[in-house]
């Protein structure tokens, strides 16, 4: 019974050091996977067929080979070997058996990483455009299509607000860590700091006010913005970073413990 309880904490043990790494490794891997087969390989193959065409002697293809593909698109040719002969000196036949053996490299074979390097180098010429006034203006008119188009305007806006929180280089616009007492007296809440109060809110009441984002647990993205009277809030000796790690968490991954880890990756 006791090596039972000890296997299991062995094992439990195990896990939580190796999880993290296991499933960093597997979202880099499953984005790589997603982008080579829908993006990668639809490059490579058209950059196969452009070279294909433009230049005449690449790939050099064996008669098997034409053979193979003549009979792979027109099986009824395998009991007829002289239509067969005549078959695989057209040029369609020819043309198709040398766009079939350079993909078998290019776009199947080591060559396929090819297509994510142009991918990744097109995206940051895309952004070196769209950091022009031309590119811009343009990128402005095509959203504004987008905003105007029935069904894709539903959806769009949120995947952008999502997508530029992410991966735009901005900076947080949140200014401090707050704790406050919401949704009720005696429950504590943590919020980012996004401004001050509505000026109707502070002449009116005649003190100072600060407007702060509430977000939810486990996607931060959501959450609710308060308005909030200066002097009923505490400042929090945290990050932001920190207390979006303590929200997604649901309030497991304290500053604290992050902390107690880096000095202990400090000590190896």
């Amino acid at each position: 019974m006791q090596a039972f309880k000890n296997f299991r904490t062995y094992f439990f043990r195990g896990m939580a050091a190796l999880l993290p790494t296991i499933l960093t490794i597997w979202i880099f891997m499953q984005c790589y996977t997603f982008v080579q087969e829908n993006i990668s390989q639809q490059i490579n193959r058209s950059v196969v067929s452009a070279v294909v065409r433009a230049v005449h002697w690449y790939p050099q293809v064996t008669e098997e080979q034409k053979i193979n593909y003549a009979i792979e698109k027109e099986p009824k040719l395998v009991g007829d070997k002289n239509a067969l002969a005549v078959r695989i000196q057209d040029e369609d036949i020819i043309f198709g058996t040398r766009i079939q053996v350079a993909e078998e490299f290019w776009v199947h074979g080591r060559g396929q990483i090819t297509g994510f390097l142009i991918a990744l180098i097109g995206v940051c010429f895309i952004g070196a455009f769209l950091a022009s006034v031309v590119g811009k203006t343009l990128w402005h008119f095509i959203e504004k299509a987008l905003m105007n188009t029935p069904l894709v305007k539903k959806v769009y806006p949120y995947i952008k607000q999502v997508t530029d929180l992410v991966l735009a280089k901005k900076e947080f616009s949140f200014n401090k860590v707050v704790a406050i007492q919401y949704p009720r007296k005696g429950l504590w809440s943590i919020a980012m700091v996004t401004g001050s109060g509505l000026k109707k809110i502070t002449e009116g009441k005649e003190r100072e006010f600060l407007t702060v984002f509430v977000p939810s647990s486990p996607t931060p993205f959501t959450g609710y913005v308060i308005i909030t009277p200066k002097d009923e809030v505490i400042e929090m000796e945290m990050s932001v970073e920190e207390a979006l790690r303590f929200t997604i968490s649901g309030g497991v991954i304290t500053p604290a413990d992050r902390e107690a880890f880096q000095a202990r990756l400090n000590q190896n």
